[in-house]
């Protein structure tokens, strides 16, 4: 009889016990709701038009696809448990929005907590997980991002992989992004788990320090990402968090830094600015299909960084067809002169001549068995695409 029983378990496992596969091969691109528009001033209206934006702006184009709602769409519970979606925001439901969005090509994403709050104290999944999956699935629901507040006495990994069956079981393939700020080292399991994971404290649209006590300028954050790439890989990535190009706090040249060293990190790239009112010099940046395409190589190899001089760094990352991306990433609040001498550099798997184009000034430069002098702007980044040459 236990034999029997423990074959029983067994079945159930290899048929619910696991995340869906064949998903975020590449890092997941999107945008979410939450950067810019938080809890206030998120509704069914501004999503709609984040939709259209995502399309007429070109983000379509080159594969933005996921448009998310984070918190503050729930209002609270039926009589049985059913999750209810606040109607004054929402007044067509979430079927009817994910039906628009996905008429537009788009995929549809939604947002909830493992306690039994969210963040801004909308109803949690704790003990709901099955009927708020069942709800995903029946809302055509394609990502979904879960939080980690109000968890007090629970185990992330019990907690996640209970969400992560109960996706399973409703049967909707959804990207599953876990979101427990890094507190458990989730690189270290959550690859069985889902797709992706945060890895630090909440973003923040500033260049360093700490707002708030649990908000990072995004080059803290970089910096805590040193050491995890060996966890990224298709179909499980580190997330360092949603992008703040496009934010206020942020100039330009620190927004197409910000961007440059996401894609160096194989990150998610999910924005989090107002894609209706954007610049042309913000489009520009998120569109700009080299530094996307190093972002979604199929080799999936999270960057690292080759040298660090304290203020500046010279990150790798590995491209498929033997091509390296090489980064110059200046934190000072000067210019930056550098000579590169390729072959002295630390760089991995690197043989033989390379041919040089730099990137975002689209240009090709000197081969690689030349020493090259450039110029890195103040809290900028140069980066070069080595691909090996013919001659």
């Amino acid at each position: 009889m236990k034999n029997l029983t423990f074959i029983l378990i067994l079945l159930t496992a290899n048929l619910f016990g696991q995340k869906f596969q064949d998903l975020a091969k590449t890092p997941p691109m999107g945008w979410n709701s939450w950067n810019h528009f938080e809890c206030n001033d998120v509704n069914e209206q501004v999503i709609k038009d984040m939709a259209d934006a995502m399309v007429s702006s070109g983000m379509k184009d080159v594969g933005y696809e996921y448009i998310i709602i984070d918190d503050c769409w729930q209002i609270g519970r039926t009589a049985d448990g059913k999750i209810m979606v606040d109607s004054i925001k929402f007044p067509n439901g979430m079927k009817s929005l994910s039906d628009y969005i996905h008429s537009k090509g788009l995929k549809f994403g939604i947002y909830s907590d493992a306690g039994t709050h969210t963040c801004a104290g909308r109803p949690g999944s704790k003990d709901h997980e099955k009927q708020d999956a069942e709800s995903y699935a029946d809302w055509n629901v394609d990502y979904l991002k879960y939080d980690w507040c109000n968890t007090q006495g629970q185990d992330p990994i019990e907690s996640y992989t209970i969400m992560r069956d109960a996706i399973y079981l409703a049967g909707r393939p959804i990207v599953f992004s876990i979101c427990d700020w890094g507190y458990s080292q989730p690189w270290e399991w959550a690859g069985e788990v889902g797709h992706l994971w945060r890895t630090t404290l909440d973003i923040t649209d500033h260049w360093d320090g700490t707002r708030w006590g649990n908000q990072l300028g995004w080059t803290n954050i970089l910096e805590k990402q040193v050491g995890l790439e060996k966890y990224a890989g298709p179909g499980h990535w580190n997330d360092p968090d949603m992008l703040e190009v496009g934010n206020p706090g942020l100039t330009i040249n620190e927004a197409r830094a910000h961007f440059t060293m996401w894609c160096m990190l194989a990150a998610p790239l999910i924005t989090g600015n107002d894609l209706k009112n954007m610049s042309n010099d913000i489009r520009d940046i998120l569109i700009n299909k080299e530094l996307i395409a190093i972002d979604q190589n199929p080799l999936g190899k999270q960057g690292f960084k080759i040298v660090d001089e304290g203020n500046f760094e010279i990150w790798q990352k590995q491209l498929s067809d033997g091509a390296i991306a090489i980064c110059l990433l200046n934190l000072e609040i000067k210019d930056k002169d550098y000579t590169i001498s390729w072959s002295t550099m630390n760089i991995k798997d690197f043989s033989g001549n390379y041919k040089i184009k730099n990137l975002w000034e689209n240009k090709m430069i000197e081969n690689t068995d030349k020493e090259v002098s450039v110029r890195v702007p103040a809290r900028d980044v140069l980066i070069f695409m080595l691909t090996k040459s013919s001659m």
